[in-house]
């Protein structure tokens, strides 16, 4: 006797079951609205007016969004709108105008001596600065530095030795040469040597001497 209602209890479900799976396929179907096909049915081009506005292809390129339409230049590529143009001064190094830097003279060469009686006091390991100047004041116009000097001391300067390219080697110049027993240019020292030409050099001079007679 009590197998019958479990009988009908189970019916029941399997009845419940089957009307639910009903339902969900009905609602499927209408979610997708999707009709029977038919295999004789004509193709056609979709009417894109409907899905693209007239109007609405494309970003205008001149408006606020066109350049982000176009796709901005990758890093470090240039600007456009600036190609081809140079800034000023540009054709030199430092900017200075063209052929500023071509316009320098020849080396000048000669030697250098040490006074008698500062003969001994050239400490070792010293460094001597040699030094072109066009005015007592501002950078020199070149520089060349000689380690462990040995007198006399032959030396050549020229274009290659200049501290700023953009600088011709254009003279006349005043050469100076400190012995720097720290080997600092930028110090001048007690026990420091130095000496200077007497006259202007021009570029391009042969045995000029320069005679270090002073003691720092």
């Amino acid at each position: 006797m009590a197998r019958a209602p479990l009988r009908a209890r189970r019916r029941a479900l399997a009845r419940l079951a089957v009307a639910a799976a009903a339902a969900l396929a009905g609602a499927l179907a209408c979610d997708r609205a999707v009709e029977p096909f038919d295999p004789n049915e004509k193709v056609e081009q979709p009417d894109l007016s409907k899905i693209f506005p007239k109007g609405a292809e494309r970003a205008p390129e001149d408006g606020p969004l066109g350049g982000a339409m176009r796709g901005a230049p990758p890093p470090g590529a240039p600007d456009a709108g600036m190609a081809g143009a140079a800034p000023p001064g540009a054709g030199t190094p430092g900017g200075a105008p063209a052929g500023a830097a071509e316009a320098t003279g020849a080396p000048i060469r000669g030697r250098i001596v040490l006074a008698a009686d500062l003969a001994g006091r050239v400490p070792s390991g010293a460094a001597l600065f040699l030094v072109a100047r066009t005015s007592d004041t501002g950078p020199p116009v070149a520089v060349k530095r000689f380690l462990d000097p040995r007198f006399p001391l032959e030396f050549e300067l020229g274009p290659g030795d200049r501290m700023l390219e953009g600088v011709p080697f254009v003279g006349p110049f005043q050469l100076v040469a400190r012995v720097d027993a720290d080997r600092n240019a930028a110090t001048r020292n007690p026990g420091d040597l130095q000496g200077a030409t007497q006259k202007r050099v021009a570029p391009g001079a042969q045995g000029v001497e320069l005679v270090i007679d002073t003691a720092l």
